[in-house]
């Protein structure tokens, strides 16, 4: 059940990172984009 919640969290955080890189805000797309791969349970995710 957690995956799921952490896989879902992380694909909104992503999407959120592009949509930041599209509007040439690079940093924050950047950042968005970390904390997405950090979150996500098929990455390295923090709660682990």
């Amino acid at each position: 059940m957690w995956d799921t919640i952490l896989w879902i969290a992380a694909v909104i955080i992503a999407i959120f990172g592009i949509l930041r890189l599209v509007q040439r805000d690079f940093v924050m797309g950047a950042v968005l984009i970390v904390i997405a791969l950090l979150v996500g349970p098929g990455g390295v995710s923090l709660f682990t």
